[in-house]
């Protein structure tokens, strides 16, 4: 099935941008997922969505994740989003590479995987049934799917609701992994017959930013990415307002402009049978 067309369109258009403004994934969801493997090293790892490489980054840099993987295979078919890949990640660690797949076809032989991660992006799958058995397919027996999200946390400040406020009103239907319409997964036949429950874990966690980071964040996003270039000014405008304001603002170090940014950051963990 083709990507979602907000998804193609808008992360091709911001794909350095991307790279750029969106946080990494913290260390402590790292080994939480570490813990969750079984399987002896080295391992195989999948990771479908990849996008510009900000968690294989994060995953080949952490200190239990170094040594303990054989090959690292990425899929990802936004062309832009992979030129930025290889720019970051694949040049520099050779068991490391990046292809053009989607959900439901990544190319990977069956059962290779020890390990399969979606980072950020389950919620664009556009058929959950098809991607599910795809999963299954290429893990082997025992192998685990882990699904990751970091998400602004409205509840943790005022200005971050009024943030998200302000921008999510441009969604306009697609599915976004706030909606939840992701855990359809679960109930797909295709899941039920080849993993077991779920696990889910989360954190919150603070993440420094500024002014420009999160303005820049917004403008990562594919549907702001696709808005015309006035309509991504007033909203520039008036997101600068709403952090002048800073209801609710916990200063890291208010004479450089840094502060805390809210996050959540979910792990859902599951095992094929």
């Amino acid at each position: 099935m083709p990507v979602h067309s907000v998804a193609a369109n808008g992360f091709n258009t911001a794909n350095e941008l991307y790279d750029r403004a969106r946080p990494s994934y913290q260390p402590v969801a790292l080994s939480y997922i570490r813990s969750a493997v079984k399987t002896a090293d080295p391992i195989n790892v999948v990771e479908v969505g990849a996008g510009t490489g900000i968690f294989t980054r994060a995953f080949i840099a952490h200190p239990e994740w170094t040594c303990a993987f054989k090959e690292l295979r990425a899929i990802e078919p936004s062309e832009g989003m992979r030129d930025v890949f290889n720019k970051t990640v694949s040049s520099e660690h050779g068991s490391v590479s990046v292809a053009d797949g989607t959900f439901e076809e990544t190319h990977v032989e069956d059962g290779w995987a020890d390990l399969v991660v979606i980072a950020q992006a389950l919620h664009w799958a556009p058929d959950f049934g098809h991607a599910t058995e795809e999963f299954g397919r290429i893990l082997k027996p025992g192998g685990v799917l882990v699904f990751i999200w970091n998400l602004e946390d409205r509840d943790a400040a005022k200005w971050v609701a009024q943030v998200r406020d302000r921008v999510e009103q441009y969604e306009g239907g697609v599915p976004q992994y706030r909606l939840g319409l992701w855990r359809q997964i679960f109930d797909t036949a295709q899941y039920q017959k080849a993993f077991e429950a779920p696990q889910e874990k989360c954190w919150s966690i603070p993440l420094p930013a500024s002014a420009d980071i999160v303005i820049d964040r917004v403008r990562s996003k594919s549907y702001i990415a696709l808005l015309p270039d006035e309509e991504k000014a007033i909203v520039k405008e008036d997101l600068a307002r709403i952090l002048k304001k800073g209801d609710g603002k916990v200063w890291i170090n208010e004479s450089e402009g840094i502060f805390e940014y809210p996050y959540k950051v979910d792990v859902v963990v599951t095992r094929r049978k």
